[in-house]
């Protein structure tokens, strides 16, 4: 019985599928059969002859995705006829449904475990979020005190236990592929294998263009992929953007006031900064990464680097040369598109065109300054910061372009002089260079790439750039030169890695959104990618970013410890070398030094307003005297005493003093007055301060005395109102009482001794020295003084005769003393004898009047009765009274002048003038000079960079 139920459950599977099968009648082939029903005797069909199918054994399955051959695949031997076995059908059926829920099981399994994978990647693309922590509120920051997430993620099981659990998915493929095979329908005489049948001869034209239009599918699907993936991440750095400006404009209205950290590029950075300004005097070299940008003039370095800014931050020029000297750009992410200067705190909007201009406009000015007369570049480096979404971290350093010939307007040494910066900057061991190649031009013109190769022989730390790829596929007739110059092979170049990218169009007022869009169309068209001679990697800008900016912290965390060590050991020998020199002077650095320099001028310059008013006085009456006493006895008093009466004396008195007060005499007093005061502003200066004296400082305020004199002018008033006051003294003649009257005698008889004793030196310089001195001092006259002792004996016996003489020689005078000479055999010229008359009546002039002021000692009695009865006649002492009482008035005018607005102006002046210094880094180096001075600035500096270098090392090992 229970043969005949299987039987008949057999039947109807077989009819089953004959009901199910299209276009087919009569008989049914056994090979249409269920399988179960051709394994087992069949009673319905006793015509049917089984036989046995020619399987083969063995067969080759390919995959689409990896083209490796399968495991062989061995079939058992099927035994045709009656099975008499009792549980065959339930065995084989109970199969089928345990490899059913292996194949559940399995898909649950590797589902479980492709999620979690996906999670993992997932993860690792959101970016680190943990300095923007204090925007979520501080309850999300606190939920692990209430959740142990940590135990219930250990809880989860691993992708190593995941994997343990999932079956043989090659087996299962296997079965899955056996049992396709045996359920498809095929045409009679055809094997249920035949889909596999390595050796059909229609399948092989079929599988070949497979295989090719399969590859152009999967690159152009690949390079879809990646802009999609970078479209989605412009989209996300845009809308991250938009939320940082949201949160910033509400920590603005006071709604979050913690304090954010520094970055840790703008600390690597102000090292750098601290770093340049280092001179290394202690063979302590700079060997800190950064990024240097070299290229051929005009080759698109800067193109390169606006595009990695993001922003259009340099000055452009079409075939000129626009970088000047070095500009150090760092780049930094934050929440707005800014730039600033080191040392400026304005700020640059770069989404603003006017904040653009304005910041290229700084670039160019700055470059200007730092370029010397007669120069064409400078190696002086401009700092710049850039922040903004999406940038990334890292120090790039823009150089000059390296040129081939110098044009007309350079300089002759520029060439060279941009060779020594770009090596300069290329010999830092640690530096990146970033070396930029025109692709529009011959690599045959290329100069920069010797150099480079110079400097990196081995291609260590350089990455080559080939820009304008789109012109060089237009232009360039065989493509297979693209690839060898990105691949390194028509240089002798070595590099760490080669990329291709597009700057725009050669329009400078394009925008970076453009020349980023049109960088995407062209690569997602270009023949060079699409061929395989570029990779997906080495092209756009945004990669080159990526790549510049890992290479970048890759060598700052390798050689910055280092760099902080050997800092380190040169700071032990400085402050050893120190301790040693100066054991008792504190550390001060130059800029200190300046502020206590300052700081005492400043302290003499009140000193200065401390003066007393009756020292002013009498400096500025001396000085006075000094200036105008030659024209008051040469030009005034010696005239006028030569008169004959003395209404002709006062007159011609009268009339020279009103001359000499319109047009000569306030001026000399201003003069007087400034020469005074720059005498005692230099005294206060450079006078010795005993044991506190410091000389480091002698050339610094004598710099400052000299600037602020030269500054420094009088007021243009001070003439007019002392003009003045100086004519109504010396037109006053009433002297009061005798001690007045003494003080001009005396006064008087000082300026005729100086005068007669300055006479006397004439005369003894003319006629050589006397009988005393030839006797005790073995000196002898000359033949011309010889001439002139005899001339001045022959006018000394006139004058004895006639001691009433005149100022003047006759004619028949001179005739005379000429004859008289030559009778005793001395040739004399008539202007000999002239001049020697002028000094031989000028002492006896000076002489008599000198007779005469002791005459007029008790002259005042007389002079009180204005000289009535008395043969005594003192107008020349009254003349001296007035220049006295002259004098006095204007040294005190001058000295109210003096205390009450030039030394307050000249105080001015002096603080202007250290201000200047101050700001002047130059004249202070020039002005403060010496071993001391420079081995507290070194100190100092290597203090300062070792301190930031520690806190930075700390940072980044914070951020690991």
């Amino acid at each position: 019985m229970w043969r005949l139920r299987r039987a008949a459950v057999a039947c109807e599977v077989c009819q089953s599928l004959v009901k199910h099968s299209s276009g087919t009648k009569g008989s049914l082939p056994l090979q249409k059969l269920h399988l179960v029903s051709r394994s087992i005797y069949h009673s319905h069909h006793p015509i049917l002859k089984l036989q046995r199918p020619h399987f083969r054994t063995s067969f080759q399955q390919f995959s689409s995705l990896t083209n490796l051959p399968l495991r062989k695949l061995k079939l058992s031997p099927i035994k045709y006829g009656y099975q008499p076995h009792r549980n065959f059908w339930p065995a084989r059926l109970a199969a089928r449904l345990l490899k059913l829920r292996y194949l559940i099981l399995g898909s649950a399994v590797g589902g479980g475990y492709t999620a979690k994978k996906t999670f993992d990647q997932w993860k690792d693309m959101i970016p680190d979020l943990s300095d923007y922590k204090w925007i979520v509120p501080d309850i999300v920051w606190e939920i692990d005190e209430y959740i142990d997430l940590e135990k219930i993620r250990k809880a989860l099981p691993d992708s190593e236990d995941l994997a343990k659990l999932a079956p043989d998915f090659d087996k299962i493929v296997e079965s899955l592929s056996l049992l396709k095979d045996f359920f498809t329908t095929g045409s009679p005489g055809e094997t249920a294998f035949r889909a596999t049948d390595p050796g059909s001869e229609s399948d092989k034209p079929y599988r070949k263009v497979s295989d090719k239009e399969k590859i152009d599918q999967l690159q152009e699907e690949l390079l879809h992929t990646q802009l999609k993936y970078q479209r989605i991440l412009e989209r996300l750095e845009k809308e991250n953007k938009e939320l940082r400006k949201l949160v910033l404009q509400k920590d603005d209205k006071g709604i979050h006031h913690r304090k954010l950290k520094k970055s840790l590029i703008d600390m690597y950075s102000e090292v750098l900064d601290v770093l340049s300004d280092y001179d290394a005097s202690y063979n302590t070299q700079d060997h800190l990464p950064r990024v240097v940008v070299v290229g051929d003039q005009s080759a698109g370095k800067t193109s390169v680097l606006e595009m990695i800014a993001q922003a259009r931050i340099f000055p452009r020029g079409s075939g000129e040369m626009m970088t000047r000297s070095p500009v150090k750009v760092t780049l930094s992410e934050g929440p707005h598109h800014v730039a600033l200067f080191k040392d400026s705190s304005r700020e640059f909007d770069l989404t603003k065109e006017e904040d653009l201009a304005a910041l290229r406009h700084e670039i160019e000015l700055r470059m200007r300054k730092n370029v010397k007369e007669g120069c064409t570049v400078s190696p002086e480096t401009i700092s710049l910061n850039v922040k903004g979404p999406g940038l990334q971290r890292m120090v790039l350093v823009d150089l000059p372009g390296v040129i081939n010939t110098v044009t007309s307007g350079m300089a002759p040494d520029t060439k060279e002089t941009i060779f020594s910066i770009s090596k300069a900057y290329m010999q830092n061991p640690n530096a990146i260079i970033l070396c930029i190649q025109d692709g529009s031009v011959d690599a045959e013109r290329s100069i920069v790439t010797d150099l480079v190769s110079q400097m990196d022989p081995h291609g260590r730390r350089t990455i080559f750039v080939l820009t304008k790829v789109d012109l060089a596929e237009k232009n360039v007739a065989s493509p297979s030169r693209i690839q060898q110059i990105i691949e390194g092979k028509l240089f002798p170049m070595k590099a760490l890695g080669y990329f291709a990218v597009v700057t725009g169009k050669g329009n400078s007022s394009e925008s970076i959104e453009a020349i980023r869009d049109y960088e995407e169309e062209f690569f997602q068209n270009s023949k060079l990618l699409k061929t395989s001679m570029l990779k997906a990697h080495q092209v756009t800008t945004r990669n080159l970013s990526l790549a510049v900016s890992d290479c970048f912290w890759k060598m700052v965390r390798e050689s910055v410890e280092q760099q902080a060590d050997s800092f380190k050991a040169t700071r032990f020998n400085l402050e050893t070398e120190w301790k040693n020199n100066y054991p008792r002077l504190r550390e001060l650095d130059r800029n200190e030094l300046f502020e206590k320099a300052k700081n005492e001028i400043l302290d003499e310059v009140i000193s200065l307003s401390q003066v007393t008013p009756k020292h002013w006085e009498e400096i500025l009456q001396q000085s006075l005297w000094e200036r105008v006493s030659t024209h008051v006895i040469e030009n005034i008093y010696l005239p006028a005493a030569q008169t004959m009466n003395s209404g002709t004396f006062n007159t011609t008195v009268d009339i020279k003093l009103k001359q000499w007060t319109d047009k000569q005499l306030p001026n000399k007093a201003v003069e007087v007055a400034w020469e005074t005061l720059q005498e005692e502003f230099s005294r206060f200066m450079t006078e010795p301060k005993g044991k506190e004296h410091d000389d480091i400082f002698d050339k610094l305020k004598e710099a400052v005395k000299e600037e602020t004199i030269k500054r420094h002018k009088w007021n243009d008033f001070a003439e007019d109102s002392l003009r003045v006051i100086q004519h109504n003294a010396l037109e006053d003649r009433s002297i009061s009482d005798k001690q007045q009257w003494d003080a001009a005698i005396y006064f008087m008889e000082e300026a005729l001794q100086a005068r007669l004793k300055d006479t006397e030196n004439a005369i003894e310089n003319m006629v050589g020295p006397d009988w005393k001195k030839r006797w005790l001092y073995w000196k002898n006259r000359t033949q011309e003084q010889c001439v002139h002792n005899e001339t001045k004996n022959e006018l000394e016996k006139m004058l004895k005769c006639n001691e009433e003489h005149p100022a003047y020689l006759a004619s028949d005078e001179i005739t005379t003393v000429r004859k008289n000479l030559e009778s005793r055999g001395v040739e004399v010229d008539p202007s000999l004898i002239k001049d020697t008359w002028h000094q031989v009546y000028r002492r006896h002039f000076l002489k008599t009047a000198l007779n005469h002021c002791n005459l007029c000692r008790r002259g005042f009695y007389y002079y009180q009765r204005h000289f009535v009865d008395s043969e005594l006649e003192c107008n020349d002492v009254v003349l001296f009274w007035r220049i006295q009482r002259m004098l006095s008035i204007t040294a005190n005018t001058l000295r109210q002048q003096l205390t009450n607005t030039e030394v307050r102006r000249l105080e001015k002046n002096v603080k202007e003038v250290l201000e200047d210094f101050a700001e002047d880094s130059e004249k202070k180096v020039k002005l403060l000079t010496g071993k001391r001075v420079q081995l507290a600035e070194d100190l100092k500096k290597v203090r300062e960079i070792q301190e930031k270098l520690d806190a930075f090392i700390e940072a980044l090992h914070q951020e690991k």
